[in-house]
C-alpha cells in the first residue's frame, strides 16, 4: 500500500520538475527525497521519472499516479473536512462540480445565505462537462453536480431546481443572420455549426428538440465556451450554445435565440445512497426545501 507522504513527495516533484527545488519546499533532503521515490518505483515496479540534467519529467506511468495521487489527497482532504465538523458549529466543504450555466448564480445566491450562517462552511466549485462532472461525482470528488438535462440514469438522483436555459446561436454581429430577432429550425439545419463536444459525441442527444445533428454542418466543437467564441467571432461557423454564457459587449459577437424556443431543465444530481458530510448534507436538505411549491 502506497503511504499518503509519499503521494505528496511524489506530487512536490512533478510540480516543481526539480527534485532539489521539491525537497526545499517539502523540507527534507534531497537524497532522502531520492531514496524515496526510488522505493516507490520499486514498489510499483513501474518507472515515474525521466530524470534529465535540468528538469525530470514524468513517465506515461507517472502521469496517470500523478492524476490519481491528486484525486486521492483530495478525497482524504474531504472526508478528514467532514469528520472535523462538530455538532455546535457547522463547519467543513461543500464541493459542486457544474457545467457552463447561467443559473450556477442561483446556486452561489444559496450559499451566499447559507455562509452567513454557517461562516465556517467553505464552497468549492469545478466547472467543466457533463462527463467531467459524473466522473468526479462517481469518484467521490464532489458532493454534487449541476447540470443540464435531459440526463436520466438509475445510479444518481436529481433534483430539478426550477430553472431553464434557452438556447440559441453566437455568430458575428455584422453577419446577415444578426439581422434577424432570432434564428428558425429550418435555418439552423443549414448553417455552419460549431456543437459542444459532448453533443457530438453524441453523450447529449439533440432529438429532444426535433433535430438530426449528424445530417448537419458540423465545423467544429468545443468543451468550454470560451475558445468557442473566437470561432464564432472570426465567421468559422455558429456556435449553439445557451443564453448569457457570453459578455459580447465590444466584441464582434451577438446571440440570437431558436424558434420554437429550445430550453432545458437543470438539476442538481447526487449519487442514490450517497453519504454526504454535514455541511453538503444542510445545503442539499435546505436548497431541496427553498425549492418546495411556496417556499
Amino acid at each position: 500500500m502506497i503511504e499518503t507522504r509519499l503521494l505528496h513527495y511524489f506530487l512536490a516533484i512533478a510540480r516543481e520538475q526539480n527534485i532539489t527545488k521539491a525537497a526545499e519546499s517539502l523540507f527534507v533532503t534531497q537524497s532522502t527525497l531520492s531514496r524515496q521515490m526510488m522505493d516507490l518505483e520499486k514498489q510499483l515496479g513501474k518507472q515515474l521519472f525521466i530524470r534529465g540534467k535540468r528538469k525530470i519529467t514524468l513517465t506515461e506511468e507517472g502521469t496517470y499516479l500523478r492524476n490519481r495521487a491528486q484525486e486521492i489527497l483530495e478525497l482524504i482532504d474531504n472526508t478528514e473536512s467532514a469528520f472535523r465538523t462538530n455538532e455546535e458549529t457547522l463547519s467543513g466543504d461543500i464541493t459542486i462540480g457544474c457545467g457552463e450555466t447561467a443559473a450556477m448564480d442561483v446556486i452561489i445566491q444559496q450559499f451566499a445565505e447559507f455562509r452567513r450562517r454557517y461562516p465556517d462552511v467553505k464552497f468549492h466549485i469545478h466547472s467543466g462537462d457533463a462527463d467531467m462532472v459524473l466522473e468526479r461525482l462517481d469518484k467521490g470528488l464532489v458532493d454534487m453536480g449541476l447540470l443540464l438535462g435531459p440526463i436520466r440514469q438509475e445510479k444518481y438522483d436529481y433534483l430539478n431546481i426550477r430553472q431553464q436555459d434557452t438556447f440559441g446561436l453566437l455568430m458575428p454581429k455584422d453577419c446577415p443572420l444578426a439581422g434577424q430577432k432570432d434564428v428558425t429550425m429550418d435555418q439552423l439545419k443549414t448553417l455552419p455549426l460549431i456543437l459542444a463536444e459532448q453533443t457530438f459525441l453524441g453523450h447529449q442527444e439533440l432529438e429532444w428538440f426535433g433535430a438530426d445533428y449528424t445530417s448537419m454542418n458540423i465545423v467544429a466543437t468545443y468543451n468550454l465556451i470560451h475558445n468557442a467564441t473566437f470561432l464564432a467571432e472570426r465567421g468559422i461557423g455558429y456556435v449553439l450554445c445557451i443564453d448569457s454564457l457570453v459578455n459580447t459587449q465590444g466584441r464582434n459577437l451577438t446571440f440570437r435565440p431558436i424558434v420554437p424556443k429550445l430550453t432545458v431543465d437543470l438539476y442538481i444530481v447526487t449519487k442514490k445512497y450517497q453519504t454526504f458530510s454535514p455541511a453538503a448534507k444542510t445545503f442539499l436538505e435546505e436548497l431541496r426545501a427553498g425549492l418546495q411549491p411556496g417556499a
